[in-house]
This record gives structure tokens, sequence and C-alpha cells, in this order.
């Protein structure tokens, strides 16, 4: 059972006095700092989750954004291995969602427009001519209220948003819930939920560009990837879905068996030269809502292995592909073309206007819930 606490110094004691009564309960230790200051003068906090172990996860409740992931490599050498700034002034800029949470709908739907119990809506494009993550101020561009807890699976941050009906053109109040957990061998599980008062659409995710030889280390071509999808879904020019379900046999998309992210992204295929490389949701192949292996990543240098496990139908695996070094991350790194990879877990593009596609409509009399975990090791 969760321990709720109503301050960090109460919740200094509990996470002791559970580590003295039980010896196997995690302890993971929980600072909150200032992270700095909105346009419009709102504080923003930082939440910093240590474990036993050196695994440090923080989090800002300015667009519920993962700000540094530090895990050990093989030899037990702690290192950062999401990208992003040092601070809140960074994500004020116009920059790639790195370890936000989108919403209310990720990925992208096509002409910002969607058709929901007989009535056209009209969302703010902001990809071309269609709307990407949530539009021009998503989930990743406002200011979740925060509480943290504590238990024997760990510490938590409870993040929750009230997205009003018809902002960014999207119908209904949506109450959405995100819960970062994590646990002291180092495995982080969000829990995402949401209610709604009025019928809408949701696609909940988080965007962490990971490189596990170290975030500003230079390109993530040699990382080793498996994805556990036998399908996936092709592309237009505007990377939107056709809606059909591709094999990947016998493609650069099968990721069946783990291969280098550089072996094949520049192979002459006509989906890799829309994406600019990988830029694709594949589907899996587990039942969604149940809990299993989406993807395994291997860096060899470091020996860091991340693995993820969703209950969602699909993961958009991405290259980085226009990652340009414009822009100067954690400690003066410039972050390149394909400096890291992003594996957002999600229903797929453009689901609203693709009926063959797993719902995404969330009525008033249901909730969402959707769970994705990140189990970090080493081989």
């Amino acid at each position: 059972m969760i321990l709720h606490t109503k301050s960090l110094a109460a919740f200094a004691i509990a996470a002791f006095s559970m580590a003295h009564s039980n010896p196997a309960a995690a302890v993971v230790r929980i600072q909150k700092t200032p992270f700095g200051t909105t346009a419009d003068g709102k504080l923003v906090d930082l939440y910093v989750m240590t474990t036993s172990r050196g695994v440090e996860a923080a989090i800002t409740n300015y667009g519920g954004t993962v700000v540094r992931l530090k895990v050990p490599d093989r030899s037990g050498k702690i290192a950062d291995v999401a990208l992003g700034f040092d601070d809140l002034k960074g994500y004020l800029q116009t920059e790639p969602y790195f370890g936000a949470l989108i919403g209310r709908y990720a990925n992208r739907i096509a002409k910002g427009h969607f058709k929901l119990d007989g009535k056209d809506y009209q969302v703010p494009v902001n990809d071309g001519a269609n709307a990407l993550h949530g539009g021009l101020k998503g989930f990743d561009k406002v200011i979740w209220s925060a509480k943290t807890s504590s238990g024997p699976k760990g510490g938590a941050l409870e993040l929750i948003y009230l997205s009003k009906n018809g902002e960014e053109g999207y119908p209904g109040n949506l109450t959405a819930k995100v819960v970062y957990t994590l646990t002291d061998s180092g495995e982080m599980r969000i829990d995402y939920t949401a209610t709604t008062d009025k019928d809408t659409v949701i696609n909940l995710t988080n965007h962490s560009y990971f490189n596990l030889a170290g975030a500003g280390s230079g390109d993530i071509l040699k990382h080793q990837v498996r994805l556990y999808a036998s399908r996936y879904t092709p592309v237009d020019s505007g990377l939107i879905p056709t809606g059909e379900l591709r094999s990947v046999k016998g493609t650069p998309f099968d990721f069946l068996q783990a291969h280098e992210v550089g072996e094949r992204i520049g192979a002459n295929d006509e989906q890799l030269k829309l994406g600019k490389g990988y830029d694709h949701n594949w589907v899996l192949n587990s039942d969604s809502g149940t809990l299993a292996k989406a993807a395994e990543i291997y860096e060899p240098t470091s020996g860091r292995v991340l693995e993820v496990w969703t209950t969602q139908p699909g993961i958009q695996f991405y290259t980085g592909n226009f990652l340009d070094g414009t822009l100067v991350g954690k400690g003066g790194h410039k972050y390149a073309f394909r400096n890291g990879l992003a594996l957002e877990t999600q229903h797929f593009p453009d689901s609203p206007n693709q009926p063959t596609f797993p719902g995404v409509v969330l009525k008033p009399n249901q909730t969402y819930h959707q769970v994705t975990v990140w189990k970090f090791s080493t081989r």
C-alpha cells in the first residue's frame, strides 16, 4: 500500500521507518527543489527520486517531463541516459518534447480534423498540415499538480492535470493522472489514467529520448534494438498512416531479432526515406491491455539494457532524425542528428480517422488506463 505524506520530511521519516521495520522494502528518497519560473511568473519544481543503488529520476511538474534518468553501466558507473536540459529555460523554447508527457493525443492527427458523435472537430495543426502531440500547447507545456508518496514498491510522484472542455479544440473536461514510480532495482513504472465528462479522444505517452551510452555521448546507431512486433503502420509523405498493417518480414522494419539501429537505416526503402529514418508505429504482438514486453535496447559499450513493457497496442520507434545540433542540452552537449532514440508506447497515429485501428474514444462512464514500464539492467 502506498503511504501518502503531507511533506518531504514526513516522507523521509516514513521511508526510514519502513526500511528498518522491513529490510526488503525499497528506500527511495525524494527531494523537491525549485526548477525555474515560466514566462507568466509561475513557479516550477523538480522532484528528484534516488534509490539506495544510485539510480536517479528527476521529473519536473512542467509537462511531467523526465529531466534526468541516471543508471549504472556494467561496471557500476552512473550516467544520465535521457536527453534534456539543465534548467526550465531549455524546455520553454521550441524543442522536440524531450522527456515530456504527451496529450491529449500523442502522435499525429491528419489535418487536425476528426469526427466524433457526428460532429466535426478541428484541432490546431502544428506539423505541416497535421496536428502533432496535442497541439500548440499540449500536456507537455502545462504545469501539473504534484504530490509524492512512498511504499514497499518504491517512491512515487503523482501528477494531475485538468484539461478543460475545448482546450486545443478537444471536447470534454478531461482529468488526467500520471504516476511515476521508481523502484530500488531501477525500474520506472508509469501509470496513466483519465476520465472525462464528454466523449473525447485520448492517447497519452511519454516522449523520452534515450542514449544508453550517456546523453550527449554521440549517436545511437550502435544501439541494438529488438521490437516485439510483426507488423507496422506505413505512412504517407506527411507521416500519416495509410491504414495498412504491413508485415515487417523481409524489410528494414523487422526487429523481431535484435539489429543495430544503423545497420539498415540507410537502406533504399520508401518508408525510411519518408521518415528520414525510423519514425513509425509498430503493431505489438501482445494483447492490448496486457502488460508485455514491447522493446529491448542494448548498448554494447556500456552494457546497459532497457526493456520497455506496456499495455498499449503500439510503439513509435523514432531515431532522432530531426535533431540537428542547434539544441544545447545538459552539460553543454549539442544534440546532433540521431543522438537519441524514442520508444513511445501508444495507440496508433491518426486513429480517430482510421476505423480499423484500435479505438481511442473515451466516454464519461469509462476510465482510460495504461501502464508502461522501463526496466534497466546490464549485461
